[in-house]
């Protein structure tokens, strides 16, 4: 009796082992399925929307976000920063923004702003220079500075091979950069929440 009583007791501890391993493996197996749902931050990156809130930007400010891994810059520009657009017009090699980089000028941008109409002041462009992919620096104050001209107005200067943009983003003539700076979908929520890689027609 003593004997059975052992193996009885011994089968129980086998058994409940090996329903908690069970249980175990259930459970991770059932957390996985669930995390599959969700999506991780690189399929984020990869190309979701990015709502920014721009309501402490002031005017001759610049911020950044990230929008399918790169940065998107979006300035809010002076009234002399917008008169500065009609001065380098005839110096930049793609005024009207014919010819795209990775993506076309969305068309409810203005030309020469590139930017929406009801927000013409705010430029959101993708801070990746056409030539090799740098990052170009901000540059706003006007006058000579080293690598850049003596009549210069405020824009972007590329430090890699010396590219230099406007205020719009528009590569100036006779510069490694064949393009100008990309400008993404985007749309006003309100006026000071943009969202980045979409707009009324839908997901870039």
């Amino acid at each position: 009796m003593s004997n059975e009583k052992q193996v009885d007791s011994g089968r129980r501890g086998l058994l409940v082992a090996t329903c908690a391993a069970g249980g175990v493996v259930g459970l991770s197996t059932a957390g996985a399925l669930v995390s599959t749902f969700q999506p991780s931050e690189r399929a984020k990156a990869a190309g979701a929307p990015v709502e920014v809130d721009i309501s402490t930007l002031k005017p001759g400010e610049m911020t950044t976000a990230e929008w399918r891994g790169k940065p998107v810059w979006i300035l809010k520009r002076t009234p002399e920063m917008m008169a500065s657009l009609a001065k380098t017009e005839d110096k930049v090699a793609d005024p009207l923004s014919e010819k795209p980089f990775t993506m076309a000028l969305p068309e409810y941008c203005e030309k020469q702003t590139r930017s929406r109409k009801d927000h013409s002041d705010v430029l959101i462009a993708v801070g990746i220079c056409s030539h090799l992919g740098c990052s170009p620096g901000s540059k706003f104050t006007p006058g000579a500075q080293p690598s850049l001209p003596d009549d210069w107005v405020g824009g972007f200067l590329c430090p890699c091979h010396g590219s230099t943009f406007d205020l719009a983003g528009r590569v100036y003539k006779n510069k490694p950069a064949p393009q100008n700076l990309d400008v993404p979908p985007h749309m006003y929520l309100t006026d000071t929440k943009i969202v980045i890689g979409k707009d009324e027609k839908g997901e870039a």
